[in-house]
């Protein structure tokens, strides 16, 4: 029985990437606190976060514009730990166990945002 946004396995899974994403940004340089340690940290806290917000709101289509903040949140982390990669901040290996869970979050939104498109069409 769900009960409230912590009670849904999307937002569990936000959750755990996000404090992942904060881990990882601990060992990147310090000069970047203001750069991309800034921006993943940002994005990775938006996705539970526009989850659990769109949760707390009145109507199912509010609940899936949150949904699909959430999911644009989740591909700019993304964007952010390639690049991390991409110019030498940290290693492929260090990232590529987030990648997949972001893949898996993504669909889940997507099922999510699908299930509550279907209720409020009946």
């Amino acid at each position: 029985m769900v009960e409230s946004y912590r009670d849904l396995d999307v937002w569990k899974r936000a959750m755990t990437l996000a404090k992942e994403a904060y881990r990882l940004t601990t060992s990147l340089p310090k000069e970047e606190l203001y750069g991309l340690i800034s921006q993943i940290r940002r994005a990775a806290s938006s996705i539970p976060a526009n989850i659990a917000e769109g949760w707390g709101r009145k109507y199912p289509a509010e609940f899936i514009q949150f949904l699909r903040k959430a999911n644009g949140s989740r591909t700019e982390l993304e964007t952010h730990l390639l690049l991390a990669a991409e110019i030498q901040l940290c290693r492929m290996e260090q990232i590529d166990l987030l990648l997949r869970e972001l893949e898996i979050l993504g669909k889940q939104i997507l099922s999510l945002e699908r299930s509550l498109a279907r209720r409020t069409k009946t």
